[in-house]
């Protein structure tokens, strides 16, 4: 038992490692050579099936999806119509300028030889053409049941005169020719408050229908020359100022191209160039240049913010109601082509910006005075509660400050001054009661005579923020020039806008146009035409209201929220937000469908074969 134990217990003779390898290799070689079991066509055509449907949901589902989720609306926009009227061809601003003359001391043939002469004369002093004046002679309408004002009483002549202009032309002015017996030499004087310039003529200057030229007609033609050159001056550099400008670039959309013509070199826009040249002298464009920078941009309203600000604790009232009331309210009900609400507000307390040298006390002039430099940093922005803007238009601010006992008076160094304007913002003015002795006041109130200065100050700071011309010196004469000019400023911005809309559409294919900036420029072009006929009709508060909705319009378009969001929407975002979707999805669908491509093109070379 004992010896069988042991032979069973000892170990067998160890293998060749050599042929041990060869039969591992043999197990490999045979493993490597089988191959998996065939499917049968059942499996087969289920994995087709499954491949097919993934792709028919990715074809005809998740694709029209897809596009139908992203694609960009464009509404179509006229475009080659908007670059023309950026480019100046759509329209020939013109302003004829109708001028009444009314001569009972002449029979109607004298009259007329008179406004044939005179015309001729306007017309050899004019050098800019877009700009004309055209006399008409005056004739009495015949109106039934209508009592004319009498003849004491100072009423515009206009209100009853023909139109001259088909039924369109508003009178611009009115000429009155007036025959005075012992008169040494003809003069003309414009009323203030009036749009009729009289003119005294004595009776050896009548104009004889034989006569080719007068004294009288070249004295009108050259006083009329002057009243509206500064009118003339003012369209004339808006024009230049709203040039076109056009590099030549061209556009593609689609199939179409757009290519902005470049600045003409005809003769009639060489004369137009040269026309403009004449008209604007370097020391007239840098006073309009000025006048420009400090006036506002034109607004339908308008809201002025009257601001009584003191160091100490009084003046803490004032009679600012009954004071607008009698001395700013009929300014503003004058002004027709804007609307103005008036607020104020009384500030006790208020200590200048930190940022301006305290004043300075001249002890020989027993004033005190501040650095012209400080004046721009005058208004505490940081404590004094003037509000940027209140409701739709833009505000005005004008602060009367009263300075206190111990530093009154107070004035400007060197020029004593004591009121000055801010450019595009309203106008400043230091009142200093103790310089005013004739004015009955107490310290703690001020009373509506007290602040009359302040008003009157404030009512001129208001015209130069308006862009009121300086002349002529008649107030309705300067509201019809700033109209013709608000109008034409508004054209040319609608229409440089437009331009701007048009290029922009076209430099970026995937931006969004929606139907509302569709809307807007077609209401948009409609009222720049209207403003263009209105203008060339002589109907130029018509015009001012079509180019003021031209203008917001454009505006409105130009700046839609839908469209500004596109222009920051750069293609990389795409492809971030694409890649991570896409990836895992796309990759297996792809390598699928190549392998049932592989599949059944290896079927059909087979059968091709076996053929």
């Amino acid at each position: 038992m004992t010896d069988t134990s042991k032979e069973s217990e000892t170990p067998k003779p160890l293998e060749d490692p050599a042929s041990s390898a060869r039969s591992l290799a043999g197990v490999e070689v045979s493993t490597a050579s089988k191959k998996p079991p065939p499917e049968n066509a059942r499996d087969i055509r289920v994995r087709t099936l499954v491949i097919s449907s993934f792709w028919a949901i990715v074809i005809l589902l998740g694709l029209p999806i897809w596009w139908w989720t992203t694609s960009i609306h464009r509404s179509r926009l006229p475009l080659q119509e908007m670059l023309e009227w950026a480019d100046g061809k759509a329209c020939k601003p013109s302003f004829p300028l109708q001028i009444i003359v009314d001569a009972p001391s002449l029979s109607e043939n004298e009259a007329q030889h008179l406004l044939r002469i005179t015309q001729h004369a306007l017309d050899d002093l004019n050098e800019f053409s877009a700009h004309h004046l055209r006399l008409n002679l005056h004739e009495p309408l015949k109106v039934l049941n209508q009592s004319f004002p009498d003849q004491n009483q100072e009423e515009p002549l206009q209100n009853y005169l023909p139109d001259k202009s088909g039924g369109h032309g508003e009178a611009a002015l009115t000429v009155r020719l007036n025959q005075i017996d012992g008169a040494g030499t003809i003069s003309a004087e414009l009323q203030p408050h009036s749009s009729i310039l009289d003119v005294s003529y004595p009776a050896n200057q009548v104009v004889t229908t034989s006569s080719t030229s007068s004294m009288l007609a070249n004295t009108i033609a050259s006083k009329l020359q002057n009243l509206f050159a500064e009118e003339q001056a003012s369209i004339a550099y808006a024009l230049i100022s709203n040039q076109p400008y056009n590099n030549g670039q061209v556009f593609s959309i689609g199939s179409d191209q757009i290519s902005p013509s470049p600045p003409s070199n005809s003769s009639p826009a060489r004369e137009q160039r040269s026309s403009l040249s004449r008209t604007l002298s370097p020391e007239l464009a840098n006073k309009l240049a000025r006048r420009t920078t400090r006036s506002l941009k034109y607004a339908p309203t308008y809201h002025i913010t009257i601001s009584l600000f003191t160091p100490s604790s009084t003046p803490s009232s004032w009679e600012i109601e009954s004071a607008i009331d009698e001395y700013l309210a009929p300014l503003l009900a004058s002004f027709s082509i804007s609307n103005f609400t008036v607020d104020s507000q009384v500030q006790l307390y208020a200590t200048f910006s930190p940022s301006i040298q305290q004043p300075e006390h001249d002890p020989d002039l027993g004033i005190w005075t501040m650095r012209k430099e400080d004046l721009s940093g005058f208004i505490n922005a940081a404590e004094w509660p003037l509000s940027p803007s209140i409701g739709e238009g833009p505000t005005l601010n004008f602060v009367l400050y009263v300075p206190s006992e111990q530093m009154s008076p107070l004035v400007v160094k060197d020029s004593h001054a004591t009121s000055w304007l801010v450019p595009q913002w309203g106008g400043i003015m230091i009142f200093n009661p103790s310089s005013k002795p004739e004015i009955s006041m107490s310290r703690s109130s001020l009373s509506k005579e007290a602040i009359r200065p302040a008003l009157l100050t404030f009512s001129h700071q208001l015209l130069s923020l308006l862009g009121a011309p300086e002349s002529p010196s008649s107030f309705p004469l300067q509201l019809q020039t700033l109209t013709r000019v608000r109008a034409a400023s508004l054209l040319l911005s609608a229409s440089s806008t437009m331009g701007s809309l048009a290029r922009l559409t076209v430099a970026l294919p995937s931006i969004a146009i929606p139907e509302n900036v569709a809307i807007a420029v077609d209401t948009t072009l409609l009222h720049l035409r209207a403003t263009c006929v209105s203008l060339t009709e002589g109907r130029f508060n018509d015009a001012l209201k079509y180019a003021r909705i031209a203008e917001a319009e454009a505006e409105k378009g130009f700046f839609d929220k839908s469209m500004v969001g596109q222009v920051y929407f750069p293609d990389e975002h795409k492809v971030a937000v694409y890649l991570p979707l896409l990836g895992p999805v796309g990759v297996p669908l792809v390598m699928s469908a190549l392998k049932e491509i592989r599949r059944y093109s290896k079927i059909w070379r087979g059968s091709r074969t076996g053929q």
